[in-house]
């Protein structure tokens, strides 16, 4: 079956203009060019639109979601692995959206809300032996006093600048594009800064920053944290951190 683009247009929420921009620059060419140069699709186009349409969505710029599209060649391996981020972020949304509701209950209804009931929970202190074992004794209890000290809005704002970084990192690795890439290592970079906040602002070193990714890919509980951003993350974030150490420290 094909459909004109006028009625592929609406459907997608789109123009006619742009679909024939996307086949001006060749991201998205019509199956054939019917009577009077009306262009017409067909489902394999469909699919093709769909993603571009998805990355679109992520933020992504035509020339990269171009350079994605053609690295990748399993259609339907690469919509799983979006299909899977599009269900964490409807999940963390779910969990948004149930925090509020909760909050607007309690005001409204006069009753005290407690941090737990607002903010996901962070239990730092279960890491406490494994810190000390690979860091050091006194590197755990800088970290505890530092993050005790921190107010509950800046511990709520640490933690969700980090769960953006690994979004980013699950978005550019499923758009395909390289671990070294500047746009991956202007997200890398934002997560070096991240980890020297942790860190109370001592800068770690290439090797501190490398062996720290290699830690997230070999690590079950990290590389479990972040195949909920999609699967094959944690190997990426290792692989950019690994870049930047190299090019950068």
């Amino acid at each position: 079956m094909e459909w004109p683009i006028q009625e592929i247009a609406r459907s997608a929420g789109t123009t006619s203009r742009t679909l024939r921009h996307y086949d001006a620059i060749g991201l998205l060419r019509p199956s054939r060019v019917g009577r009077g140069g009306v262009r017409h699709y067909d489902e394999r186009a469909l699919v093709r639109l769909q993603r571009i349409l998805l990355l679109r969505g992520l933020g992504l710029g035509l020339a990269a979601i171009s350079d994605a599209l053609d690295g990748q060649r399993d259609a339907a391996a690469a919509l799983r692995t979006h299909l899977a981020l599009l269900e964490r972020e409807r999940e963390r949304l779910g969990r948004q959206i149930e925090s509020v509701r909760t909050t607007l209950a309690k005001m409204e209804g006069g009753e005290p809300l407690m941090p737990q009931e607002a903010f996901d929970g962070f239990d730092h202190t279960r890491y406490e032996d494994e810190v000390a074992e690979r860091w050091g004794r006194d590197a755990y209890e800088r970290g505890d006093r530092w993050w005790r000290s921190l107010p509950e809005d800046d511990r709520t704002g640490f933690r969700q600048r980090q769960a953006g970084i690994a979004g980013d990192f699950a978005r550019a690795h499923l758009a395909g594009l390289a671990p070294d890439c500047d746009e991956v290592l202007a997200i890398t970079r934002r997560h070096y800064e991240w980890v020297t906040a942790g860190w109370q602002g001592r800068r770690p070193t290439a090797e501190q920053f490398t062996g720290l990714g290699q830690m997230y890919a070999d690590d079950p509980r990290f590389t479990a944290a972040y195949a909920r951003y999609g699967e094959g993350t944690a190997a990426f974030v290792r692989d950019a951190m690994g870049a930047y150490a190299e090019r950068e420290l």
